[in-house]
């Protein structure tokens, strides 16, 4: 998957907000597509005529409104994600690590799918609730936001139902990890040179590549798994489900059954249209809020630009440019004083 760089010019807490606001930022403007792509996979009645008549259908019944439900479950998703998913991360790399501190580029992704189902575990009822809220009609709402969501479904239909279908997220990271590994490995030939030279527009297409490959491997997972999440005896036409079933298998057989094999991928359409303005906007957005860290930590001099500060080691780290900063102060201020005296 792509991934921004780490840059130690900014602060821990500069880069998690800098990650936090392009990721809250991108998920909101992609939204719409998100939301098609999830009635896509439930089978709802507005995703019988194809991708284009199901924005259409979603405009008509539930107005503009409608294609920003389950937003807020999805962006109050992103924090505790991401700690779980970095801390995890790390501690399964320090593990495989050689001791040169060198780790496989395999190892390295399996370590990814592993930090993102360790990830999802913690923040899995947000994404129920956020299916939830999406199948529903927003004018006839069962659920009126996401803690009400998430408080009604524990209790009419207990804990279990806010952890349904999460087996097939640690079934779906194998694929999704084969996927991003066979891009990756790849890379050099795609493009005849080594990955140490890299353009930044190469690493987005990379990055763009290695996501539609492995979401599209692991696609019937998340397929069952949203039925699943949206199925409920409680909710009108069960959810609005298109197949009914007892269980992860028994949904996999019914689809199949009934659907053909094929609608294991409803809504990869709206899925693969969605990856490059979500990841261009995602990383556009980071670089702008970078820049106005940088510039705030006094690395360059406008946050419009990258022009760089003359006379400032961009090696140093922020604490480190402060503490050279204020002694360059004190130093010229006693300097100034000498001299006020001397012409006393």
């Amino acid at each position: 998957m792509a991934s921004m760089k780490k840059d130690n010019r900014l602060t821990s807490s500069q880069s998690f907000m800098c990650v936090g606001f392009s990721g809250v930022f991108s998920r909101t403007l992609t939204c719409p597509l998100e939301v098609v792509k999830i009635k896509s996979q439930v089978g709802t009645f507005h995703c019988k005529r194809g991708f284009l008549q199901t924005f259409l259908l979603l405009y008509k019944h539930e107005g503009l409104r409608g294609f920003w439900k389950g937003n807020l479950a999805s962006c109050l998703r992103l924090l505790p994600y991401t700690v779980v998913y970095v801390s995890t991360y790390k501690q399964i790399v320090h593990i495989h690590m050689d001791d040169l501190g060198f780790i496989s580029q395999w190892r390295a992704t399996l370590a990814g799918g592993m930090a993102g189902v360790a990830a999802a575990l913690v923040t899995y009822p947000l994404e129920v609730a956020e299916t939830r809220l999406v199948v529903q009609n927003c004018r006839q709402s069962t659920y009126v936001g996401v803690f009400h969501c998430l408080s009604k479904i524990y209790r009419n239909e207990g804990l279990p139902a806010l952890y349904r279908g999460f087996s097939l997220t640690v079934l779906g990271a194998f694929p999704f990890s084969v996927g991003c590994y066979a891009v990756y490995m790849n890379l050099d030939k795609l493009w005849q040179d080594p990955p140490f030279r890299f353009s930044p527009l190469q690493n987005f297409i990379n990055g763009c590549l290695a996501a539609g490959v492995a979401q599209t491997l692991s696609y019937p997972f998340e397929t069952v798994k949203r039925k699943m999440q949206a199925q409920s005896a409680r909710l009108p036409h069960l959810g609005g489900v298109d197949v009914h079933f007892t269980g992860m298998i028994d949904c996999f057989i019914q689809v199949v059954k009934n659907k053909g094999v094929l609608s294991l991928w409803s809504g990869l359409t709206a899925n693969t249209v969605k990856i490059v303005p979500y990841f261009g906007l995602l990383f556009t957005c980071f670089e702008m809020c970078k820049q106005m860290c940088l510039y705030r930590n006094g690395y360059i001099l406008s946050p419009l630009s990258y022009q760089l500060t003359p006379g400032v080691d961009q090696s140093l780290r922020p604490h480190e440019l402060q503490e050279v900063q204020r002694y360059l102060r004190n130093r010229n201020y006693g300097s100034e004083g000498s001299a006020l005296g001397n012409r006393w």
